[in-house]
């Protein structure tokens, strides 16, 4: 059974988290009852605090909300009326359309960063999950470190050792990160016109960023879900056919608090003949392929890629994507308008997307729908770290494989600019012989200690205009190193391997400096903002 941290709270407090949470002591549990920017701003404020979600509520929101009339409210009861109304019409007709009308906020608490991946996979589901930029993880939950400990695992001969060795790897991070605060002061002294407290956070944030590569997988994150039935439903049959024994697990957890909520709409994940059946047919289909793979693929070694590497692109894609933008203003089809197209010079087919593209004043104006005519499919090999923040972009089609030490590491320029490396490595070092001791008895649970800073291989296919929201973002100046770096080779191979220019050329909020100051800049305008609105 996993050992979850459980929080106390005094009998008012009991009495005021009864009303909003379906439960006071699990790491999963639904919000009900609050208005619905209250929720949202309970988890914007989720990823930036080490506060548990009922803490973060009780210390920092009860007070601004008028809970007088909520005395007879109980959470914890389900909603017996909504579940008679839909009783009918989704389980007895099957229509699944109704699934997407009601939806629900959840905590997800002490989760590790494996499993986050899987939580976050759906596509029509919106996420949030604290940062490992802005908090540092040596603090401790019930005096120990924040990672996953696998029951299996701990019951193991190697039970021992595992808590041992990514304690020693949390020792390394909690010595590193002071270290590396006293790097960048002295690097980077503070100015007249920066003020304390976001010199303070920006020094933070990059020591936090700089050693960030030595956390394992197993550490621990809070997630905040809002999803609909029809998406919780597709989320939990998934996990209940996962290998990883920590997400089956998790979503025992999840379904009896989402039962409290929607209990209509998840009905069929655990019937025979339809959730059952369904996960079966998942499970099933992975470990066919996984023996095809194996069979296929064991005596074949992985050949020397760069980070980033543009696999497929269309390349009449332009000319479609110019076609796209006149269709809806036109009486012509498609194919006439391809033939426009080919008659028009360089000069004209560039007018005409600038008049689509208009004047973008913000990354936030984007082009519409014409740019989904064309993708782009990325072969990437970068550190743990990056795919984390590059994962969470969803309107995309991205698959990765298993985290191993075996694609090899990278030290941040500023570690070894600090005389760190050595330490660094050496923490590295014991990830990887960790991963090897556990890869044979526990295949699924080894990824538990890997450290963020090895790399991991995935696949990212997605639109331009897609590709126009993702890179500009995350190649913004206050972004991480690893995955600015990764953005920034994308869109370079937009323009240089497929050819596209005019795609490039709408990329008005491409930042493409090493923006060593960027995350100071950030911080400085968040805090003139505090000022202005105080």
């Amino acid at each position: 059974m996993n050992n979850y941290a459980s929080e106390t709270f005094s009998t008012a407090e009991e009495d005021v988290l009864r009303r909003y949470f379906t439960n006071l002591d699990q790491p999963v549990f639904a919000l009900v009852n609050l208005p619905e920017v209250v929720k949202g701003a309970l988890f914007a404020r989720y990823s930036r605090t080490h506060k548990s979600l009922r803490r973060l509520f009780l210390d920092e929101f009860v007070d601004d909300l008028d809970i007088s009339g909520d005395h007879s409210i109980d959470a914890t009861v389900g909603l017996a009326k909504a579940e008679e109304l839909y009783q009918r019409v989704f389980v007895e007709y099957g229509d699944d359309s109704v699934a997407q009308l009601g939806g629900v906020h959840l905590a997800c608490e002490q989760s590790s960063n494996l499993l986050t991946k899987i939580l976050e996979r759906g596509r029509l589901m919106s996420y949030l999950e604290q940062s490992t930029r802005y908090l540092s993880y040596d603090r401790r939950l019930d005096g120990r470190y924040r990672y996953h400990r696998d029951p299996d695992v701990l019951a193991s001969n190697l039970g021992t050792r595992y808590v041992g060795d990514i304690d020693r790897i949390f020792d390394r991070y909690a010595q590193l990160v002071p270290e590396m605060q006293e790097f960048y002061k002295l690097a980077t002294p503070q100015s007249n016109e920066v003020g304390d407290l976001a010199y303070r956070q920006t020094i933070r944030a990059k020591s936090f960023d700089a050693v960030r590569g030595l956390l394992p997988a197993a550490s621990l994150s809070n997630v905040g879900i809002y999803g609909t039935g029809q998406g919780y439903e597709a989320l939990l049959l998934r996990m209940r056919s996962h290998p990883l024994p920590e997400a089956r697990a998790y979503s025992d957890m999840m379904l009896m608090e989402l039962r409290k909520v929607i209990p209509s709409f998840l009905r069929r994940v655990d019937i025979e003949d339809r959730g059952i059946a369904w996960s079966r047919y998942m499970k099933e289909n992975r470990e066919s392929m996984a023996s095809v793979s194996t069979e296929l693929l064991n005596d074949i070694e992985p050949t020397t890629v760069d980070e980033v590497s543009l696999i497929d692109w269309d390349p009449d894609g332009e000319r479609k994507m110019l076609a796209a933008m006149l269709y809806s203003q036109s009486r012509l089809g498609e194919a006439q308008l391809i033939s426009v197209i080919d008659r028009m010079s360089s000069e004209e087919k560039l007018s005409l997307a600038r008049s689509y593209v208009g004047e973008r004043t913000n990354r936030r104006h984007r082009p519409s729908r014409a740019l989904e005519r064309l993708g782009y499919r990325f072969d990437v090999l970068s550190d743990y770290g990056g795919f984390r923040d590059m994962q969470r972009h969803r309107l995309l089609t991205i698959e990765w494989q298993s985290l191993t030490p075996y694609h090899g590491y990278e030290v941040p320029e500023d570690i070894e600019a600090c005389g760190l490396t050595d330490k660094y490595v050496t923490a590295l070092e014991r990830s990887k012989d960790l991963y090897e001791a556990m890869k044979e008895p526990f295949p699924e649970q080894a990824s538990y200690a890997v450290s963020m800073a090895y790399r991991i291989r995935y696949v990212m296919q997605f639109n331009a205009r897609e590709a126009l929201h993702m890179l500009e973002l995350r190649s913004q100046p206050q972004g991480h190193p690893n995955y600015r770096r990764v953005a920034q080779a994308m869109y370079r191979q937009i323009g240089d391997v497929a050819g596209h220019n005019i795609v490039a050329g709408m990329f008005d909020f491409m930042d493409l400096t090493a923006a060593e100051e960027g995350r100071l800049e950030s911080e400085r305008s968040l805090e003139d903002r505090r000022e202005n609105k105080s």
